[in-house]
């Protein structure tokens, strides 16, 4: 059993959804940068830094969980699953009962509630009550969107709306939510490596949907990629992969200082190869294995381009 609900929390996504978190700890990092005599020398954390980066990692992971659990409960209930490509999920194969899925999502949300407080009072303390009251509402509005996303009869997955949620949730939220937890503070600079994050991770959810458009349609999941169609969601693949590298470059033109800022093209050279496989293919089954290679490399964005602009 227990093995069927690792299944279910589906490990290969986890570094995606903590890709941003690396983003905004490397950023708090380098905005605490010593200039002295014109060389950077990077912050050094302190002992609560390092409590920051760790509880955000496993308040991501835990949101990242309950969403890969409600999202098998709610396509397996509705009957979504019953014919998808790619790995059996686990409601649907009888593998794991609705109500054993259920109780899952109960104990991962109150797990991750009680990390997420562990965050905000390790970052804010009792001085900063109202950002304190802010970031538990924020964990609120996650925990919701995770399990909205499929869940209930006005699931917004099944409307559309998923590739917003992944955006502003993986991207916006993720980069800047974890700046200012180190930092207290906000610079607009920092919302285009976030919507590098957001797009890169929304590509991979869109994905995801070109694979699954046929039975997505038959089963009544109108996403984004059945209202577009094969042909507009490839386009629509394209944009969101390009403008991200564009963010990142302006970002890095805009601070630069060093030729170590470019490390993060190296990230993207797969993912060229990966958008002339998308654009050849013709069978949507076979992007299933594009998941990871875009997955993956949004993981390897993240650490380079922290480390380029800490180094």
């Amino acid at each position: 059993m227990i093995k069927n609900f690792i299944k279910a929390a589906r490990l290969r996504t986890l570094p995606l959804s903590v890709s941003g978190i690396i983003v905004g700890s490397f950023l708090a990092d380098f905005s605490n940068v010593i200039n002295i005599e014109g060389l950077y020398t990077p912050f050094v954390n302190s002992e609560k830094n390092y409590w920051i980066f760790l509880l955000a990692i496993l308040t991501t992971i835990g949101f990242q969980v309950l969403s890969n659990f409600a999202n098998d409960y709610g396509d397996g209930v509705k009957g979504t699953d019953d014919n998808r490509e790619g790995e059996a999920r686990m409601v649907s194969s009888g593998a794991i009962s609705p109500k054993q899925m259920k109780l899952a999502m109960v104990i991962t949300t109150m797990l991750t509630l009680i990390v997420a407080v562990l965050l905000i009072y390790v970052s804010f303390g009792k001085e900063n009550f109202g950002y304190s009251l802010l970031f538990f509402g924020l964990g609120i509005a996650s925990i919701i969107a995770a399990i909205k996303y499929t869940v209930g009869k006005s699931a917004y997955g099944y409307s559309g709306f998923g590739d917003v949620f992944v955006f502003l949730f993986f991207g916006l939220l993720a980069v800047v939510g974890t700046y200012f937890l180190y930092t207290k503070s906000l610079n607009l600079l920092i919302f285009l490596p976030a919507i590098t994050i957001g797009l890169l991770s929304t590509a991979v959810l869109n994905l995801n949907n070109m694979r699954d458009r046929v039975n997505d349609e038959k089963s009544g999941k109108n996403t984004l990629v059945v209202k577009m169609g094969a042909l507009l969601a490839k386009y629509y693949h394209f944009a969101l992969i390009i403008v991200s590298f564009l963010c990142a470059f302006l970002y890095t033109v805009i601070n630069y200082h060093s030729p170590q800022q470019f490390l993060f093209v190296i990230a993207y050279l797969p993912i060229v190869k990966h958008l002339i496989f998308v654009a050849k293919n013709k069978e949507e089954a076979q992007l299933d294995g594009e998941l990871k290679k875009v997955a993956l490399s949004t993981f390897l964005f993240s650490i380079l381009f922290g480390l380029g602009n800490v180094l």
